[in-house]
């Protein structure tokens, strides 16, 4: 058996750069929050190839002295606590000391540093852990490092960074954090030499925001201000009716500090769901409050993530919060304060009846006609309201899904040689529309069915890159946020290809001058900002045309269906004709079942007979 020992403090570096340092993000974010407890009030950060060449992170701060500086590099050293029970009266960023040497121990650290009242810096490097000099250096009160081949002691840990494009999106939105975090100190982004943001000191979070995410974005926010028991919330939370298709711009701080925080996520989430349909999400930057005993930090080695002793009360606190300020908007009704109903957002109609082909073939000239059922009774015998008999609709019957059935893909599929009528009863709380049958009953949802018939007409559009598109008369101005202006900039072409046309019209600024015929120019911009949403999350492949044009196509059917809450014979049975003309009329594009068949043995189980 090996013989226990010591490990060398710079295989203990490296193990613990593992937990700490595990993309070029984490490196930047530990650097800036040190910028942050010096008291900076300016901050450059500048990395090339998603960081994993070149970071540079350069302050205004304090600075330190030769003793310090060397000290710094030492495990677990930190000027921020003493001792244990300091946890509980944490006011800084950092405080364990493990970023520094975990930092230098997997690349190659230079840290140039100057206190005020010092004629002369100290400049310090250290190259996989191994220190190589210390020596005077001229520069100005504060700080600078610089890491340059990120992990090149450890390649292995290289195999798993993701592309450039990934590991920058994941830096960007990092100091984005940190910015909005401390709007008065003055923040500068630049990535392989060119500038992504440049953000002053702002008097107020609606500017630093309106400088970062966009003024189009800011001016969809409100105001935010609740106390309660030691606690308060304030920032900034989207008007009713405004949400994103990711929570890119639902941003929580916990003692100033940018967090994870599943309790304060989901309370926001929650606080709208009557304002916003499922799956959408809030626009938010709020900060919460609280005595930092109430809170613990320490329980993820990155501090990403919080732990709240009393995450019941948190959550209600917020929750209630948030919902009085809806109301009171909501009430308010003035000017900018109007709600949006609370509906999806806004979408074109559905198919038209012209827009589909009639259904023709011997068997349905073959398929009897159903007539209305008999007035039925209850209780004592009288007859029961009901609606006047609804007209036939002679469709093909529900198939069995046997592989017989089951069309030629790309071509669309053929009736079959008998078809049973289906007799439309009524529509059911405005989405599922009910049918009679010989073998039973047939619940048809409306959405799913109008998405598959959709998705494949526009799928096959893309695929032969015939796309109507339709001119606008005045352009619809779009401001993104930096990353995702750069999304859009390399998918310009792409999106030009499939009806959209935007032109770039200022830095950060863009301008639809074309939509697809499919799609209301109302719904342009939130669709984009969806579209662009997905692409950062990564929800969205982007490695092959082919596959992202069908991504593309899938989001746009659940985008292109608006049902009206009632609908004729003649639509339903275009409806349904042009469903089972579809490659896979069982399914929508997102794999849920466009109809459920009940048959008499089901209904008499049912029933018990």
């Amino acid at each position: 058996m090996a013989k226990v020992r010591i490990l060398p403090d710079r295989v203990a570096n490296q193990i613990a750069a593992g937990e700490v340092i595990e993309r070029p993000a984490a490196v930047i974010k530990e650097l800036v929050e040190n910028a942050l407890d010096a008291g900076a009030t300016r901050i450059e950060v500048e990395f090339r190839h998603g960081g994993r060449s070149y970071m540079r992170v350069e302050d205004n701060g304090h600075g330190m002295n030769r003793d310090d500086a060397l000290m710094a590099l030492e495990r677990h050293a930190t000027s921020k606590i003493a001792e244990a029970a300091d946890l509980d009266r944490l006011g800084s960023y950092g405080f364990r000391g493990e970023a520094l040497p975990s930092i230098a121990s997997v690349s190659r650290f230079e840290l140039q540093t100057r206190e005020e009242g010092k004629d002369a810096g100290v400049e310090v490097l250290v190259n996989g852990g191994k220190l190589v000099h210390v020596r005077d250096c001229g520069r100005p009160v504060g700080t600078r490092f610089v890491v340059t081949h990120l992990f090149h002691p450890v390649p292995a840990r290289r195999k798993f960074l993701k592309s450039d494009q990934t590991e920058s999106a994941h830096i960007i939105q990092s100091v984005r954090l940190y910015a909005l975090a401390c709007p008065q100190a003055a923040f500068t982004l630049i990535e392989n030499g060119r500038v992504i943001f440049r953000s002053p000191e702002c008097a107020t979070l609606e500017e630093r925001v309106a400088g970062i995410f966009g003024r189009q974005t800011a001016e969809a926010l409100v105001p935010i201000e609740a106390e309660e028991s030691g606690m308060t919330l304030t920032g900034l939370i989207g008007r009713p009716g405004t949400g994103r298709a990711t929570r890119h711009e639902m941003v929580v701080f916990v003692n100033q500090r940018p967090v994870d925080s599943r309790t304060l996520n989901y309370a926001l989430i929650e606080s709208y769901h009557e304002t916003l349909p499922k799956g959408r999400y809030p626009l938010a930057f709020v900060f919460f409050q609280c005595h930092p005993a109430e809170v613990d930090v320490n329980v993820h080695p990155a501090k990403r993530e919080v732990r709240f002793h009393r995450e019941p009360v948190v959550r209600g606190f917020v929750i209630r919060s948030v919902l009085a300020r809806l109301q009171e908007l909501t009430r308010a009704g003035g000017p900018g304060s109007a709600v949006p109903a609370p509906a999806e957002p806004a979408m074109p109609r559905t198919m038209p009846p012209a827009a589909v082909p009639p259904a023709t073939g011997a068997g349905q000239n073959r398929s009897p006609v159903s007539r209305p059922l008999p007035g039925s009774t209850f209780g004592s015998g009288a007859p029961m309201p009901r609606p006047a008999p609804a007209p036939v609709v002679t469709t093909p019957a529900a198939p069995k899904p046997v592989v017989s059935d089951v069309p030629t893909p790309g071509a669309p599929s053929a009736a079959p040689a008998t078809m049973p009528a289906w007799r439309l009863l009524g529509i059911a709380h405005g989405n599922f529309a009910l049918f009679e049958t010989a073998a039973g009953l047939v619940l048809l949802d409306r959405r799913a069915a109008h998405e598959r018939v959709w998705f494949e007409r526009l799928r096959r559009q893309f695929g032969e890159g015939n796309v109507p598109a339709q001119r606008l008369l005045l352009p619809v101005p779009v401001e993104l946020d930096p990353v995702a202006s750069a999304l859009l900039l390399e998918r310009l072409e792409f999106l030009g290809a499939h009806g959209f046309e935007v032109a770039e019209f200022g830095r950060n600024f863009f301008r639809i001058e074309a939509v697809p015929a499919w799609m209301e120019p109302g719904d342009a911009e939130p669709f984009l900002r969806d579209l662009l949403g997905l692409l950062r999350e990564g929800r969205l492949q982007t490695g092959r045309a082919e596959v992202l044009r069908e991504e593309l196509a899938r989001l746009a059917a659940a985008k292109a269906v608006r049902l009206p809450e009632t609908a004729s014979a003649e639509e339903m049975r275009a409806l349904v004709t042009q469903l089972f003309q579809t490659e896979r009329p069982l399914t929508s594009p997102e794999g849920r079942a466009t109809y459920i068949e009940l048959n008499h043995s089901e209904l008499a189980r049912r029933f018990q007979k």
